[in-house]
């Protein structure tokens, strides 16, 4: 290699150490956190609380319709953080989804229910027998979960009912058009379709867990300024949450407002769940190492999961 190459070569690797050097974040102030959110639920909160007013860093918002798709935006680098129930916080660490569970929300099993169309001769869980259920979102989900453990409990196997699976806004024409026998949902689909007639022939009460859960991209937490913001975001995640335990009201009306939900619809879904937020203590991860033993049993994990390797609990103590 000729002298002069080796000058070239060498310049241009100190230009794109130089560049790289610009680019990177030198100080909280440089870092921004894309927040992803499902429904404008975590929004409303943070929002109406102004818990994230005066962070020391950038905040975006990135909404979605289901986890499914917001554990692809985290697979692929989109958003730092993802809201989401255990059963796909679960299929996303067996999925090989980049995201470690963080801090734990509660959750209302029965904020996922089976309905029925107004009318429908469909009584019971057992009379699903040959029937077509459509789940949202996706395989893994936790209205999935839900119609798994009904079915179970009703004798039935998922192979005795048929099972498809769409995101809610395309499920909702369908029902609404009477193409469904049965639909597996979670709010704010289900307070609407019951607001309309739908009828709840089983929800996730005795089935489900009462865990949701926020994950953080494992990129974002090896990055050193990115995790000192997830750990800052954490604790005002939880003023947040504590806000809206305090002010109902008025966080029903920030959520109307960035949802357009009618406010009986929203009221439903507000005070179906507590207000709280808890580390990732012992039992919420003996409570998401059941979900994966349940999925695995019922053949949606190919391979058993330990879920403890996978967590960062290190993020919000409650402290």
């Amino acid at each position: 290699m000729t002298r002069a190459l080796v000058a070239v070569l060498a310049a241009v690797l100190l230009t794109v150490a130089g560049c790289t050097g610009d680019n990177a974040p030198k100080s909280l102030s440089d870092v921004t956190l894309v927040l992803g959110d499902q429904a404008g639920g975590v929004r409303a909160r943070v929002e109406a609380s102004g818990a994230f007013k005066d962070a020391p860093y950038r905040v975006r918002w990135a909404n979605f319709q289901g986890a499914a798709p917001l554990f692809e935006a985290v697979r692929s680098g989109e958003v730092d953080t993802a809201i989401a129930a255990d059963a796909p916080t679960v299929q996303a660490i067996a999925g090989g989804v980049p995201a470690r569970p963080a801090l734990a929300t509660s959750a209302a099993p029965a904020a996922t229910a089976i309905i029925v169309p107004p009318g429908s001769p469909i009584r019971t869980v057992a009379d699903l027998r040959g029937k077509h259920i459509v789940v949202s979102t996706a395989p893994g989900s936790v209205s999935h979960y839900t119609a798994l453990g009904a079915l179970d409990e009703a004798g039935l196997r998922p192979q005795d009912v048929q099972i498809t699976f769409s995101l809610p806004t395309d499920a909702q024409a369908g029902f609404s058009a009477g193409h469904i026998d049965a639909w597996a949902t979670f709010d704010p689909y289900l307070a609407i379709a019951e607001h309309a007639g739908a009828r709840v022939i089983r929800d996730g009460e005795g089935i489900n867990g009462r865990n949701g859960i926020l994950s953080v991209s494992t990129m974002a937490a090896a990055d050193p300024l990115k995790r000192e913001a997830l750990a800052d975001a954490m604790r005002r995640f939880a003023a947040a949450w504590r806000w809206s335990d305090e002010h109902p009201d008025e966080y029903q009306r920030v959520y109307e407002k960035l949802t357009s939900l009618d406010p009986p619809v929203a009221r439903q879904i507000l005070t179906r769940t507590r207000q709280e937020v808890r580390p990732l203590t012992d039992d919420v991860v003996a409570g998401l190492q059941a979900v994966a033993d349940r999925f695995h049993r019922a053949g949606v994990l190919r391979e058993p999961v330990t879920v403890a390797p996978a967590c960062e609990r290190d993020l919000y103590t409650g402290k």
